[in-house]
């Protein structure tokens, strides 16, 4: 260790300088990357931390995209950090149109979920179809759910030429809201809104956002896990060079890594060709079926079930990083309403086959986490594993941060000798640095394994061209999650054992 009294004193004086010994603790942070509403707080291409959901309210806005996906990540993730980026929306505002007939003369309760929000009105007797669209506009700007803390992320107001037509308008531009949910659903009771309401799209949404104003706010902090709502070819282009090995957050440039999670919504055979068109470690995509009945909206869905194992990914020190991640119920989030669309083993083994995450559904109806992977699918064009467990990243960013704060622990501000046979401070070898990295991989067992094989392998010189600089061959074997248990089990109608004489 380095200190700041001089060698070369002479005024008598007794002191001593105060230094950190060195304490490894790791980051895990989260960002939610979506749009807020142009009338919020956080400039469109900023990042903020957001810690509550009046946080959420007054950064990103009431009903917001961002305001969705922090609840869905917070209700998985009580006590994680969560930052949010702002992503300027551009292009044209879905809306759709609620059509409405007259109800019965007796009257009676209307139930109506948007995007898994649901509103319910009492119809009086005698209402007029021009009576129940002014409720619904009424009900749909007043929504806001207490428990769940929710707003509508839309607006609604009467057509201008027909009374009886409610006009519903995204709250954000681009063509994201297409695939938002508007249901009647079946209640224990009469649902006076059966048969009718008429649903249309008088406006599709278009338009794609650009984040790498939201990527070049993130600036040098860490970002180890981005959740966005993007994962348009263009946007994943970006989040790839973001993060890339050769001058992106995972060069030796940078060394700031991440990992990019975005949803993406079609038929098996359209995820599988997302899955495949992409060939790259830094990227998961979390997949939902475009029929079956989503309630809640992808962005909501990829928000919930990232969060739901972010603790775990953050967790080196002891080995939650490593863990199967198999049945980890998403809270908040609704099965399809079409079991058909609850993917069954077959599916979920071809999509990971293809660099496609996957879930499943309890008999219960419950969503749980199945596997989550990165999109690698080969190096140097060879098929190769080594990335394809979503846990591998965060594996190797915990070690190689553990690795670098040992060793700056340990190695700063040191001068390189070939030996140091008077033991002094100032000087380190080769040797020593060899013994703090056995030291660091000996300590991270929840992370790598077979420590004598790869120690042995481990090697550490001096450049022969350069006598500053030492080079490291430093092999990680890590901890595999358990993912498959293959077991044979024998019937017999009766097992003979051996009985000694």
């Amino acid at each position: 260790m380095t200190s700041n009294i001089p060698a070369n004193l002479t005024a008598p004086i007794l002191a001593f300088d105060v230094t950190s010994g060195g304490q490894f603790e790791n980051e895990s942070r989260v960002i939610l990357i979506g749009h807020c509403l142009g009338s919020a707080s956080l400039a469109a291409g900023a990042v903020a931390i957001c810690s509550s959901s009046m946080d959420a309210r007054i950064l990103a806005g009431a009903g917001s995209m961002l305001e969705g996906m922090f609840l869905a990540a917070r209700r998985n993730a009580p006590a994680q950090e969560i930052w949010i980026g702002n992503v300027a929306d551009t292009g044209t505002a879905e809306v759709r149109t609620i059509t409405c007939s007259a109800p019965a003369a007796s009257g009676g309760q209307g139930i109506l979920s948007i995007a898994g929000r649901t509103i319910s009105i009492e119809i009086p007797a005698g209402s007029t179809a021009a009576d129940i669209a002014a409720s619904l506009v009424a009900a749909i700007n007043g929504y806001y759910d207490r428990l769940s803390r929710r707003s509508m992320p839309y607006t609604a107001a009467i057509d201008g030429e027909d009374a009886t037509i409610v006009r519903v308008t995204a709250r954000h531009k681009g063509a994201y809201a297409a695939g938002h949910d508007f249901y009647i659903p079946v209640s224990d009771g009469n649902n006076a809104f059966t048969g009718k309401l008429a649903f249309a799209t008088a406006t599709a949404g278009a338009g794609v956002p650009d984040i790498s104003d939201v990527l070049a706010g993130m600036g040098d902090d860490p970002f180890e896990t981005m959740i966005s709502a993007f994962g348009d070819s263009g946007n994943l282009a970006k989040a790839s060079s973001f993060l890339n090995n050769i001058s992106g957050r995972w060069s030796y440039a940078q060394q700031l890594y991440g990992h990019y999670f975005y949803p993406k919504t079609g038929t098996s055979s359209d995820l599988t060709t997302a899955g495949l068109a992409r060939d790259d470690w830094h990227l998961t995509l979390v997949p939902r079926f475009s029929s079956g009945g989503n309630a809640e909206p992808d962005y909501e869905f990829v928000a919930s079930a990232v969060a739901r194992v972010a603790p775990w990914l953050g967790g080196g020190s002891n080995g939650d990083v490593s863990r199967n991640q198999t049945g980890l119920v998403i809270d908040g989030i609704s099965a399809p309403r079409d079991r058909a669309y609850w993917p069954e083993h077959a599916t979920r083994d071809a999509f990971l086959k293809n660099g496609v995450s996957t879930w499943k559904v309890s008999r219960t109806g419950e969503v749980m986490i199945d596997k989550l992977i990165t999109q690698q699918q080969t190096t140097n064009g060879a098929p190769d594993t080594t990335f394809r467990d979503v846990q591998r990243p965060y594996q190797l960013m915990y070690a190689l941060k553990k690795f670098r704060a040992d060793l700056a622990a340990e190695h700063s501000n040191k001068a390189l000798s070939e030996d140091n046979p008077d033991n002094l401070d100032a000087l380190t070898t080769a040797k020593d640095i060899k013994a703090t990295l056995v030291h660091s991989y000996l300590e991270m067992s929840g992370v790598l394994e077979n420590a004598n094989a790869a120690i042995e392998a481990l090697t550490v010189v001096r450049d022969p061209e350069n006598p500053n600089r030492v080079n490291i061959h430093l092999p990680l074997d890590f901890v595999n999650p358990l993912d498959i248990f293959a077991g044979l089990a024998v019937a017999n109608s009766q097992i003979n054992t051996s009985i000694a004489a």
